[in-house]
């Protein structure tokens, strides 16, 4: 299997036949059409138009209207992505709407245009929570700084602090000279928490981290490294700069969700512990 390729529900198997049924019989109806497949051609371009001769095999002239409805097929999945990204969609519900792996998505379809959020939006405040949730919340909010420079994974995030209904409030930065220019604005809120992505431009999640714990005002902000890396030298590295944890971004949306919801857990076990001005 293609490790971009998901597993395919049982239930989605009768759908896949059907919808197979239909593409054989639409394929012999443009074949009737008298569209063939000239002989010989090569068309690796995938922007190139096959030309169409007639050769005689029924075959090549069914292939070749397949080939007709796949590039169809590409074309209106794209219009699809785009319009779910503009309705709020982002990477992740992509690849598992086509059955692939949140990578798979944005190889598939890169450059999306996705709805853009707020930079920061009040989130859900619970009726009622843990000791550890009241002793927090009974000094001042809680609050995150993202720092994620992928619009559809800061979203995501978002979501899933919603979702859990603990969160406060949540600001974004895109990259690490934005973080630092909100941390050390005095306007700004000072973050209970900063979860951190390691690869971005200007300033990557690695530089980052080093500035943060080598600067005395910010070094006791906790830090969550949530990233798509799994190797062992971010990873040592990453607590080798006083990381707080470490996560590695799941391919699987739910698992991706249940990986916000640990943090989120692993802040508040802990954030009763730290004085806060």
């Amino acid at each position: 299997m293609d490790r971009e390729q998901l597993p395919v529900p049982a239930d989605h198997e009768r759908m896949t036949e059907l919808a197979e049924r239909a593409v054989h019989q639409l394929a012999d109806e443009l074949a009737r059409h008298g569209l063939h497949p000239a002989p010989g051609a090569e068309h690796d371009d995938a922007t190139a138009e096959p030309a169409p001769s007639a050769d005689g095999n029924p075959a090549l002239d069914r292939l070749y209207a397949l080939a007709c409805l796949d590039r169809a097929v590409g074309r209106c999945a794209r219009q699809l992505a785009q319009e779910a990204a503009e309705n709020g969609a982002n990477y992740p519900q992509l690849g598992q709407a086509w059955g692939i792996s949140r990578q798979g998505a944005r190889r598939r379809w890169p450059g999306l245009v996705f709805t853009s959020r707020p930079a920061s939006r009040p989130l859900p405040t619970p009726d009622h929570g843990s000791s550890t949730m009241n002793a927090l919340t009974s000094d001042r909010p809680y609050s995150v700084l993202l720092v994620e420079d992928d619009p559809a994974d800061a979203m995501l995030i978002e979501d899933a602090l919603v979702e859990r209904g603990m969160t406060r409030s949540l600001n974004q930065a895109v990259d690490g000279v934005a973080a630092l220019e909100y941390l050390r604005d005095p306007a700004n809120e000072r973050p209970d928490l900063i979860v951190l992505d390691l690869n971005m431009p200007r300033m990557n999640g690695r530089e980052l981290l080093a500035v943060l714990k080598d600067d005395a005002d910010l070094c006791s902000i906790p830090v969550v490294v949530l990233t798509t890396s799994a190797a062992p030298d971010d990873i040592n590295d990453a607590y080798r700069q006083h990381a707080n944890a470490y996560v590695t971004k799941p391919v699987n949306l739910d698992d991706f969700v249940r990986a916000v919801h640990s943090i989120d857990a692993f802040f508040l076990d802990t954030a009763a512990k730290i004085t806060r001005p």
